[in-house]
């Protein structure tokens, strides 16, 4: 199988390596940089998108700045080329339509790359979830903070896309890994609060802090907490129900239950030793299967959209200060 790889930054060059990794894998690479990279010397390397679609990919994978995705994505899409896009799925809703449209129309096969999806955890609270584990659930507590310069140590974090609102950085849009699985266990929002902005000395010109609340189906309320200047970086996840409550944090990689009936807790699922990779690993393993087998993938550009449109909410109640329907 031939996949293309658009861009060659960090998540890329991941993209790319676990490609390498799949036995009879072709990887084509669209960058302006010098195939001397050891690892581009594998690969059949272009810095002309034609060129790239001449040689005939099954598959793309998006992985250039978010401002330009869906430029890309309609290209490819135009000719019947299957798409992986990387997360967020853009930075505004410019040609979602018409992007969709030529999906539809040529019948391919889209994934949106939230990774988070095929962490363990977030597998097994999904799980949990639906089944009804801790009955109704009545509100959760999400965040994601992280220091923004310790991401890539060896590269200059302001110029990175996440630092810069002209390639669709910011914490809302590049976080918008809690947006995402906060939808797939809740579905669509119908109304978002919230307060963000640029708060650090971070040398960056987007939004560093996100606090919001999110109003879900089954009079569900969801506190949201995404930051770019927190040392040491957490990942947490609090869900309350009127039976018990789920609790898991990235640093214990464990969740656990709390059953209001028993007062007791239980591990539900304690991960050791987790390698971050292997949810990058498992996430395309699952694309390139629904290739092979024409079936849809667990987040098709659909559910994509979705997200997007609810981060773009969190922005907007931001800017006007009122909350916000989605």
């Amino acid at each position: 199988m031939k996949i293309l790889v658009i861009g060659y930054g960090s998540i890329g060059k991941r993209h790319i390596k676990n490609l390498l990794s799949i036995p009879k894998m072709e990887v084509i690479v669209l960058t302006k940089q010098k195939s001397s990279d050891a690892i581009l010397k594998k690969c059949s390397v272009h810095n002309i998108l034609k060129d790239c679609i001449l040689e005939k990919p099954s598959a793309a994978i998006i992985a250039n700045n978010s401002s330009e995705h869906i430029e890309v994505a309609l290209k490819l899409a135009k000719e019947g080329i299957n798409l992986f896009i990387e997360k967020p799925l853009s930075n505004n809703l410019k040609n979602i339509g018409e992007l969709s449209k030529t999906v539809k129309s040529k019948k391919l096969l889209t994934m949106i790359g939230c990774n988070l999806r095929f962490h363990p955890c977030i597998k097994k609270i999904k799980q949990l979830i639906d089944k009804k584990t801790i009955g109704k659930i009545l509100s959760v507590q999400v965040e994601s903070s992280s220091y923004l310069p310790d991401w890539h140590p060896n590269e200059s974090y302001s110029k990175s896309y996440a630092a810069r609102k002209d390639l669709g950085g910011g914490v809302i849009l590049t976080c918008i890994h809690e947006i995402d699985y906060l939808y797939w266990f809740f579905g669509m929002p119908y109304s978002i609060m919230s307060q963000s902005g640029k708060f650090s000395t971070l040398k960056i010109d987007v939004e560093d802090l996100s606090l919001s609340i999110i109003k879900f189906p089954k009079n569900l309320l969801a506190e949201l907490h995404l930051d770019y200047f927190q040392r040491p970086d957490i990942r947490k996840c609090k869900i309350i129900g009127t039976k018990g409550t789920i609790m898991w944090d990235s640093k214990s990689n464990q969740v656990k239950l709390y059953n209001s009936g028993k007062n007791h807790w239980t591990i539900k699922l304690a991960v050791k030793n987790y390698d971050r990779n292997d949810m990058y690993v498992d996430e395309i393993k699952h694309f390139l299967n629904c290739i092979k087998q024409r079936k849809q993938t667990i987040n098709p550009l659909y559910e994509g959209i979705e997200t997007l449109r609810i981060a773009l909410s969190i922005k907007k109640s931001s800017k006007t200060g009122r909350l916000t329907k989605v």
